[in-house]
């Protein structure tokens, strides 16, 4: 478990390198990131990416005077390796404040919204009142959005038995995109496909990911963009925080 959140840091960690904006075209350029070896050999953004996910290797910058020039990867020792493992576990054991996002207001009612998820279901704000909503806004080509994702997930695990917690992925790619993207990277919350009007012409977002939780009465009580250490706890506290409320 620790090895597996450690993993998850590390991607984080990469995602910052390149802040995914508002177009899935801006992965392009966290592909392009340039990460060479000690012998100058420059690996993939596919070959590099899966080395770091395995949790023995890190980035460097290759001149500290100009990140331009990109970065080597490097393999960790076990000095190294038990340094990183006690800096990820601070940041999941304290509480850093989690930045709020500048779309939403927390104790402002959320405007809501009405729309059917990718299996036809009708969800609306306005019905969903007297359930605690969780909602993600984020598109397929957002690499800190993918991320995070496996976290998400464990959340939805935790709260399925449970009637009166909703989570909704407003997403902004298409039907197809997002449906083969879950064929192989399953996403468990109710996904809205074409989701910009949502996202953009009603919340005004332009940063990706974006969390929600929205209290039972419609009011906001957590948001944050981007990914952070303290997102996915946010979330948890949040929504434990509402349950336990009378």
């Amino acid at each position: 478990m620790i090895m597996k959140r450690i993993i998850f840091f590390i991607i984080i960690f990469i995602s910052y390198i390149s802040k995914a904006q508002v177009t899935s075209s801006n992965s392009s350029a966290f592909k392009s990131i340039i990460v060479k070896d000690s012998s100058g050999t420059i690996y993939s953004y596919d070959n590099w990416n899966a080395q770091l996910k395995t949790g023995e290797y890190s980035l460097r910058n290759l001149d500290p005077n100009d990140k331009s020039q990109g970065y080597i990867i490097y393999k960790l020792t076990e000095q190294e390796k038990h340094k990183r493992d006690s800096v990820a576990k601070t940041y999941a054991n304290h509480a850093i404040k989690n930045s709020e996002s500048n779309f939403f207001t927390t104790g402002k009612k959320i405007d809501p919204f009405k729309e059917k998820d990718m299996d036809r279901n009708k969800l609306s704000i306005e019905d969903m009142k007297g359930k605690v909503i969780v909602l993600n806004f984020w598109f397929v080509g957002c690499p800190p959005c993918r991320a995070e994702i496996p976290e998400l997930n464990n959340i939805v695990e935790k709260y399925k038995d449970n009637p009166n917690i909703v989570f909704i992925g407003i997403a902004l790619d298409d039907y197809v995109t997002i449906k083969n993207f879950l064929a192989t990277n399953p996403f468990k919350y109710h996904i809205i496909e074409n989701g910009r009007y949502i996202a953009q012409g009603k919340y005004g977002i332009n940063v990706y990911p974006t969390n929600v939780v929205v209290d039972k009465q419609g009011i906001v009580r957590f948001h944050s963009s981007g990914v952070g250490f303290t997102t996915i706890r946010g979330i948890k506290k949040t929504i434990e925080d509402l349950i336990n409320e009378n």
